[in-house]
């Protein structure tokens, strides 16, 4: 897919490129992004370089996974990172702000964004959110895009050599009161304890 930008009201979310290395690299030697994500720790230069040179350009190509760059529109700049990414033919967002940039509503409205384009653009039907259980920063933003949480997966990710538990939640296009692109059918009965 040929690489889009999205803007909102103070964003602009534009596919991450070589010019985020040092921006990216400054952000990643937060304690908190490396506590909470996949990130090499310690986070150099060389892995801002692969992942702005290689794997953002992969991602794009073979339509896996979009990295957005997410820059205040009134200073260009960079206060969070996000994506949709899709793995065994499910649909994800992933997403972290720079430290001195939390918790003005950054991540949400570029979560928000990045959902409305997947459900309209990308015929994605259903948007989930994980993050290891105990992650209370990415839940609120999870909850405040208006995310259904929908439990616990245990031993569900592995983080410096142990498994750890991770919070699921989805967010579907109806959420956002846009329609689906199939007929929805839910569960009749509820579920089994």
């Amino acid at each position: 897919m040929k690489p889009v930008s999205l803007t909102t009201r103070r964003l602009l979310l534009r596919p991450h490129d070589p010019s985020d290395e040092d921006a990216v690299l400054a952000a990643c030697q937060d304690p908190d992004i490396q506590w909470w994500t996949d990130l090499p720790t310690p986070y150099e230069r060389r892995h801002a370089a692969f992942y702005l040179g290689e794997s953002v350009p992969r991602g794009w190509q073979d339509d896996t996974m979009y990295h957005f760059a997410v820059v205040a529109r009134d200073s260009a700049t960079l206060v969070a990172s996000a994506n949709i990414h899709c793995h065994a033919g499910t649909w994800g967002v992933g997403y972290w702000t720079v430290a001195e940039h939390r918790g003005r509503g950054y991540a949400t409205e570029a979560v928000l964004a990045l959902a409305r384009w997947a459900f309209t653009d990308r015929d994605v039907q259903r948007l989930e959110w994980r993050a290891e259980a105990g992650n209370w920063g990415s839940w609120a933003v999870a909850k405040k895009a208006g995310f259904t949480m929908e439990g616990l997966l245990r031993a569900a990710q592995s983080s410096n050599e142990s498994l750890r538990d991770s919070w699921i939640g989805a967010l579907l296009p109806v959420d956002l009161g846009l329609p689906f692109t199939l007929p929805y059918q839910p569960a009749r009965g509820g579920h089994p304890s």
